[in-house]
């Protein structure tokens, strides 16, 4: 029998048995080898944080339950197909899919991983791809001065695809210095929103705080843009719009990775360039903690408290 992780009400998590269904003739059985915690969105479902207006907008491709719970949710898989089409069979595959042991889902679900990007490693693909699309919004030129506030995973991931862009100057800010080895890793300047430089084009916003999203105001440069990747939650959020936000035409636009930013680009295809780029092994920075499966009902009370200081955390998997 397969278990699931399952949220059983805010706080409290729990394993549970899973059932899988026979797979059809267009269906994959997948054996899970790790997933991974987000832990901006994970932790705030495991804490009843989702508002009852975004209970929609919120599940997670392959849910169950609702929200505050009982609740499966999850959607960094990586797993090889043990049964499946033929062209699939054998291979590593990531999916958006819960914690679960094993699962059952459309062949159409799955994403082949590339042989140069290991298991442990494609669990980021999810956040990679979130990226990706911050990017494609954020629309960086040549030669911008950008600032990317919240050294998170997604935070992180964006800083470190805009280092790519010539001639930009980009910084990765956070309130806690002991990021900048992270930055480190990721081949990106660091600072502290006290200093962090100014004048910016562009200033990419994750860190979901006020404190951030004004800093992020003012580090901007006379019509300069935040794109704001924050998900807030339940909590109201203030926004400084007095003293000069409009004599120097700031913009704040959201972006969310629910849409494709780019019309010429669908799902699989931004998710096959969010695999691509993760054969860069400077990504393995944001894995900073693991645990097995078994214990995630007892490690992820302690992640959502802040006592783990994990960005991405790897849960693994007993082979069967």
């Amino acid at each position: 029998m397969e278990q699931a992780f399952w949220v059983q009400r805010p706080g409290s998590g729990q394993l549970r048995e899973a059932r899988l269904p026979t797979p059809g003739p267009d269906d994959v059985l997948v054996r899970t080898l790790c997933s991974g915690v987000s832990r901006g969105t994970e932790t705030l479902v495991f804490r009843g944080g989702v508002p009852a207006s975004q209970h929609d907008v919120m599940r997670a491709p392959f849910q169950e339950g609702e929200f505050p719970g009982p609740v499966k949710y999850g959607y960094l898989n990586v797993g090889v197909v043990e049964r499946g089409p033929a062209h699939l069979e054998g291979k590593t595959v990531f999916c958006l899919y819960p914690h679960q042991t094993a699962y059952v889902v459309p062949a159409t679900a799955v994403t082949p991983v590339p042989d140069a990007v290991p298991p442990g490693r494609a669990i980021l693909a999810g956040t990679v791809e979130t990226a990706v699309n911050a990017v494609w919004d954020a629309r960086p030129r040549l030669g911008d001065r950008i600032a990317v506030i919240g050294a998170g995973m997604v935070g992180a991931s964006v800083a470190k695809l805009l280092t790519g862009f010539p001639a930009t100057r980009v910084q990765l800010v956070d309130v806690d210095p002991a990021k900048a080895a992270i930055a480190a890793a990721l081949g990106v300047d660091f600072a502290t929103p006290e200093q962090a430089l100014g004048d910016c084009d562009l200033v990419v916003h994750a860190s979901a705080s006020e404190a951030g999203l004004a800093r992020a105001l003012e580090l901007l440069a006379p019509e300069g843009e935040v794109v704001e990747l924050s998900w807030y939650g339940d909590r109201r959020v203030r926004v400084p719009l007095g003293e000069n936000f409009h004599s120097r035409r700031l913009v704040i636009r959201s972006s969310q990775v629910g849409t494709v930013a780019r019309p010429d680009r669908d799902y699989a295809e931004r998710l096959a360039v969010a695999l691509e780029l993760l054969a860069d092994p400077a990504f393995e920075a944001l894995v900073s903690g693991e645990c097995a499966f078994k214990d995630l009902p007892s490690v992820l009370p302690r992640l959502a408290a802040n006592e783990l200081s994990a960005l991405c955390l790897r849960v693994m998997y007993q082979p069967q």
